[in-house]
């Protein structure tokens, strides 16, 4: 995480803030104009395409050890690389004859599966990894060293594990002086405040929600008691493959777009402080309050999904399904002991 904790400095020391998008300025006056009233270990591979990756080339392909299962990691929804039937010393050598057999969680696997597939080299191949496909996958391979020796056998086990990126969204607050607490101006301004957050991010494929907003009364240092508004919002990125016009370039990638918007929101915090240091007019009932403004980076996984970086060591920030024996109940970090959650991707214990 990381965190941002500003000084809460007087109204009188304000300094003048550079100027910001025409878009966050416009918004800052909207919203004060708006309320002026008066004062009241294993070995793996992983595997990460970015979305926009485009197939000019061949995948990467895993080679299998015949002393230990070998961890493979896909992104889900996305195709897999090619998981070998032979280990590194037998990809380089000369096989005479081989046939190869692969079976999974559900069964031997046949070649003609459309999302499924068994090259004719014995490679094992998915077009659209999904949750379901989780799971041991046992590779039988026959061959012959030469000609004149006779057949020999080989088994080899993988685990695939689907993983998801994680879900990460910056958790900001900030507080403003308040109408009275049983005020309508109070749920006004949070409606209002929403509306422009939520339109300054719109571009970036981002999204504002609210998580929190409290009306407190506090006593001032020295002085009586004010009221003031304890305003909690998230800022995520939205899946760009939902948004009407998906991009692919690198800038769109979520933790790109997150930060932009952070920014944003940061620039348009210090642009109310500007304009109301530069009123001549007594200040509103309703406004920010200088340097309350704070922001964490939280990293999260979906229900059913986790980080484990000692369990997946080639995989240390990847939110991997989560194994039989435990789950993920929410959008934490990660899974959780349960000895009677039997499959895969585990949501609930039992």
């Amino acid at each position: 995480m990381e965190a941002s904790t500003p000084g809460r400095a007087r109204r009188d020391r304000r300094r003048a803030r550079a100027a910001g998008s025409p878009l966050s300025r416009a918004a800052v006056v909207l919203l004060l104009s708006a309320f002026l009233v008066p004062a009241s270990p294993s070995a793996g591979y992983f595997i990460r395409l970015p979305r926009g990756f485009r197939l000019t080339q061949d995948l990467p392909k895993i080679v299998g050890s015949s002393y230990y299962p070998v961890k493979v990691y896909v992104l889900l929804h996305q195709k897999s690389p090619h998981v070998l039937c032979v280990t590194q010393r037998l990809r380089n050598s000369e096989l005479i004859d081989p046939s190869f057999e692969w079976h999974g969680p559900k069964g031997k696997i046949i070649s003609g599966n459309t999302t499924t597939q068994v090259t004719s080299t014995g490679s094992l191949v998915f077009q659209n990894f999904e949750e379901g496909m989780t799971g041991v996958y046992t590779c039988f391979l026959e061959y012959k060293p030469t000609v004149e020796e006779g057949a020999k056998n080989l088994q080899l086990k993988y685990v695939i594990y689907a993983y998801r990126e994680p879900h990460f969204y910056y958790q900001f607050t900030a507080r403003y002086h308040a109408a009275p607490c049983n005020s309508i101006y109070n749920i006004s301004f949070e409606k209002k405040l929403l509306q422009i957050l939520s339109k300054l991010v719109l571009d970036l494929s981002c999204e504002v929600s609210l998580l929190k907003s409290e009306c407190h009364h506090v006593k001032m240092q020295k002085a009586g008691l004010q009221n003031e508004l304890f305003f909690t919002f998230s800022v995520s990125s939205l899946d760009t493959e939902k948004v009407p016009k998906p991009c692919i370039d690198h800038s769109c990638e979520p933790s790109r777009r997150l930060l932009k918007a952070k920014n944003l929101i940061e620039r348009f915090f210090n642009q109310q402080v500007d304009v109301l240091g530069r009123r001549a007019e007594p200040l509103p009932e309703i406004y920010y309050i200088e340097g309350t403004l704070q922001m964490v980076w939280i990293n999260r996984c979906f229900p059913g999904y986790g980080i484990n970086a000692l369990k997946h060591p080639k995989c240390p920030e990847c939110c991997v399904i989560c194994s039989p024996g435990s789950y993920n109940p929410r959008d934490g970090t990660h899974c959780l002991r349960c000895n009677s959650s039997l499959a895969y991707g585990g949501k609930s214990c039992g």
